[in-house]
């Protein structure tokens, strides 16, 4: 029996790695003659360029930048010196993790330290960039990043704008004449479809995840439409609201293109072939729910199994509202873990007994 298992991450308990490899745990003591394989699987956020390293085979570069709010980090990126390819995480330089939730402040968060990592990229003999950019703690509308790639953003004075939404206000001139980076082959992995203004905008259904009050979330909202009328792009234009306006500046400015993260990784690590070649797939992740048929990783393994005929189970951390939409649209069959948990040693072995317990029930 031939397996393929690609897990998602459990959020604040385990890698998609350690998920999957708890899965494998689970089927071979059941059938210890299976032949199972185990791939990470990333929707393009938090931790994606760490899953995909073993396929990458690329150098790890660690540089100090700035942080959301100004402070210096140390953040890596990955450097393939074949293909002249970098490939860069923004939660490394501007995620939410960085910042204490006490400390959350979407008016002064800035970009500009994953742009001194596109910087230094560049500056390394980069041709290619594929830039992941879910868990950023910022609304600046990728400013910040273009400042750092040499673009001028000036009030009506010629001083450059602050950092972060709140300089946008000022925003009276847009010099990109500096600017490096727009003759990259540019790859976005993003799955959100949110426009930067709007309603359904970045700032009012992202910020207050990233601290903002309602009253901010206006504010910030009216000063990113002001910022890409300067720029002369469409601020209702779908995907452009993700990571806080980030993918609105990558692609209309440096011209990037948007992918769907999991379809960058299950191409980089070579998952579709592993399925057609499976007899079973085995996917899931920390919450399972009507969300879930939305274009998640777990979905669009799925549609691989399904698409080569191979039935594809879910073990998930909980089963949440509307789950049989996920039955409905092709999941075999969903489990949900016997012992859901944030403690990472009781989170694999609850992932183990439940993939076990899996086996046991379809084989």
């Amino acid at each position: 029996m031939k397996v393929t298992v690609a897990m998602d991450s459990f959020k604040g308990s385990l890698t998609s790695l350690e998920a999957g490899n708890a899965v494998k745990c689970g089927i071979l003591e059941v059938c210890p003659g299976a032949e199972v394989t185990v791939i990470p699987l990333a929707d393009g956020g938090e931790g994606t360029i760490d899953a995909l390293m073993p396929y990458i085979h690329g150098i790890s570069k660690t540089i100090t930048v700035r942080g959301p709010l100004g402070d210096a980090v140390e953040a890596d990126y990955v450097f393939e010196p074949i293909d002249k390819c970098a490939y860069i995480e923004m939660a490394k330089a501007s995620g939410l993790t960085l910042v204490n939730p006490e400390d959350r402040d979407p008016y002064r968060a800035s970009t500009a330290g994953t742009g001194e990592l596109i910087k230094d990229a560049i500056r390394s003999g980069a041709e290619k960039l594929v830039i992941c950019i879910g868990g950023s703690a910022t609304n600046d509308g990728g400013a910040g990043m273009l400042q750092a790639l040499g673009a001028k953003l000036t009030d009506r004075n010629g001083n450059d704008i602050c950092p972060g939404a709140i300089g946008l206000k000022d925003l009276a001139s847009a010099d990109l004449t500096g600017l490096i980076g727009r003759n990259l082959d540019i790859t976005v992995a993003c799955d959100v479809t949110n426009p930067l203004c709007g309603p359904d905008g970045a700032s009012h259904v992202y910020g207050p995840q990233k601290g903002a009050t309602y009253e901010q979330a206006a504010n910030m909202d009216s000063w990113l439409n002001h910022y890409a009328q300067i720029l002369g792009f469409d601020p209702s234009e779908e995907g452009t609201g993700a990571a806080g306006g980030m993918s609105f500046a990558l692609k209309n400015v440096l011209g990037a293109n948007i992918r769907p993260g999991a379809d960058i990784v299950t191409d980089i690590t070579g998952a579709e072939v592993l399925i057609r070649n499976s007899d079973m797939v085995i996917t899931g992740e920390g919450r399972m729910d009507s969300q879930t048929v939305n274009g998640k990783a777990p979905y669009r393994i799925m549609k691989l199994g399904r698409k080569y005929g191979k039935p594809v189970y879910g073990i998930t951390g909980i089963l949440g509202d509307g789950y049989e939409a996920c039955l409905e649209a092709g999941f075999a069959r969903i489990m949900p873990l016997t012992n859901p948990t944030m403690v990472t040693c009781e989170a694999i072995k609850s992932v183990t007994e439940t993939a076990r317990k899996l086996i046991e029930e379809i084989r």
